[in-house]
């Protein structure tokens, strides 16, 4: 139970977004692509993925390694294959359609009208070819058609198929209500067992079966019958009920009332939803908590909450060393913001004070976990801020020309205020100049120098110059003198 609280309460309120918008997104694929071609491919191929990471887990790396190629390569095949469908499905008319709308449900086609207008066409041996579309796009398998826009009546059916019109022979396209394109030319069959009779017509109509997911109705004007094509097969019809359940089959038109569809439509959504959630929580998971790679990062140290009157003195290590594990994705992700270590002197007194570093001082987005930490201990010594006046001394380096000699220096300003620690200003009564080096010196003048303090720790106090003017005299060696 305590792992378990322990796990929440490592949940980020930025984990809880991520997982939600992604379920939302996920959902919104769903509602888009539900019932394409696409949709059930991408449910295959999430279905290796899932069996792919279940391999990986359990250490069956031929067999993950094979799944994972495959995923990758399906993954871009989808693409190119079912680039219609993909384009026609997110064809939005506008941004707000497309995030949370729903596909609007096409008008249903009069079946009635339609069934009764087929059976009497094959009494009066009229030939018909009549496409009802599913889900997927007939751009690409259908030729010559000419756009119509018509509303389905018996009128118009029979009118278009009369023998002297002149686009009798090809196929009309049926949408919700509409024929929307007539004299279409569909792909033809080449299959060999087909019967001998079956002319051009039923051809068209296996053939256009055999490559997408539409329904065709077929009238033979030798022969009078009605046959209907789907899913690689033809079968013939003998009456107009059983015509109309196989069209509204195909059309999804349900004899509930709209109440009960309503209600099975909201089911189904918050079905969808709820697996949306589960999936993207266990993607989540598996990319969060998943221990597979171990990394070590120098991250600096950080000293917190110092007590107002005293000043870090010294430090035993201003970095440590961490080895973190956790999973590929994570750890490829890490920045150095994201990683920290901090040690929180509140409680610290005057002097050396020492510090386990514990877990609550180190800093790891969530799925990084620490498996060691180098040093353990942090040794910080605190001392109490103080001001002092320090003398300036010039530091000389070097030695003067032999024939010359150094009769008189001075330091303007001559003293320096500094603050620093009040331990250490104990032993500290001079201030130095950078080093001037003396060999450089041929003649008298004067020079400026930064004001260099040690040990680091001193600072100069605000408004004490950086910088000193050094004057200095050169004289030139009396013969005889003592170099």
């Amino acid at each position: 139970m305590n792992r378990f609280l322990n796990f929440l309460s490592s949940i980020r309120w930025q984990d809880v977004v991520d997982i939600l918008v992604n379920s939302y997104i996920l959902l919104r694929l769903y509602i888009v692509f539900q019932g394409t071609n696409a949709f059930r491919v991408l449910v295959g191929i999430t279905s290796l993925w899932i069996v792919q990471e279940i391999a990986a887990s359990t250490g069956l790396i031929l067999i993950s390694w094979m799944i994972r190629g495959i995923t990758a390569a399906a993954a871009i095949i989808i693409i190119v294959v079912f680039r219609n469908e993909i384009r026609a499905a997110l064809q939005a008319r506008n941004l707000k359609t497309f995030l949370w709308g729903f596909p609007a449900h096409e008008l249903a086609t009069p079946v009635d009208i339609i069934t009764d207008t087929v059976f009497q066409m094959a009494k009066k041996r009229i030939g018909a070819l009549i496409v009802f579309p599913g889900r997927e796009d007939l751009g690409e398998v259908m030729h010559g058609g000419i756009r119509w826009e018509g509303k389905v009546s018996q009128e118009m059916i029979m009118s278009i198929f009369w023998p002297q019109n002149p686009v009798h022979d090809g196929a009309i396209i049926v949408t919700g209500d509409q024929i929307t394109e007539v004299g279409v030319l569909l792909p033809l069959s080449q299959r060999q067992d087909l019967p001998s009779y079956y002319g051009t017509r039923h051809r068209a109509a296996v053939g256009l079966s055999e490559r997408t997911d539409a329904f065709v109705v077929v009238v033979s004007e030798e022969r009078g019958r009605v046959s209907i094509a789907s899913d690689y097969k033809i079968t013939p019809v003998l009456d107009n009920e059983t015509l109309a359940q196989a069209l509204k089959k195909h059309l999804k038109i349900s004899e509930v009332s709209p109440g009960q569809r309503r209600g099975r439509e909201k089911l189904k959504l918050a079905v969808a939803g709820l697996l949306s959630f589960f999936i993207t929580a266990g993607i989540w998971f598996g990319f969060t908590r998943g221990q597979d790679t171990i990394v070590a990062l120098n991250v600096p140290i950080e000293y917190v909450n110092r007590p107002a009157n005293y000043e870090i003195l010294d430090t035993s290590a201003d970095e440590a060393r961490l080895l973190l594990f956790g999973s590929s994705a994570l750890i490829k992700s890490l920045t150095p913001g994201q990683v920290g270590v901090r040690i929180d002197l509140g409680k610290a007194a005057e002097g050396k004070n020492t510090f386990t570093i514990a877990q609550d001082a180190i800093i790891l987005p969530p799925g990084i976990s620490l498996n060691k930490i180098q040093p353990t201990v942090i040794d910080v010594t605190l001392d109490i801020p103080a001001t002092k006046t320090l003398a300036v001394q010039v530091d000389w380096v070097g030695h003067l020309p032999e024939n010359l000699i150094l009769t008189h220096v001075s330091a303007t300003p001559d003293t320096v205020r500094v603050v620093g620690g009040s331990k250490t200003l104990e032993k500290v009564s001079t201030a130095y100049t950078a080093p001037i080096r003396l060999d450089n010196l041929s003649k008298s003048g004067s020079t400026t120098s930064p004001i260099v303090l040690s040990p680091p720790s001193l600072k100069l106090a605000p408004l004490s110059p950086d910088r000193i003017t050094v004057n200095y005299q050169v004289e030139e060696r009396q013969t005889g003198e003592r170099k």
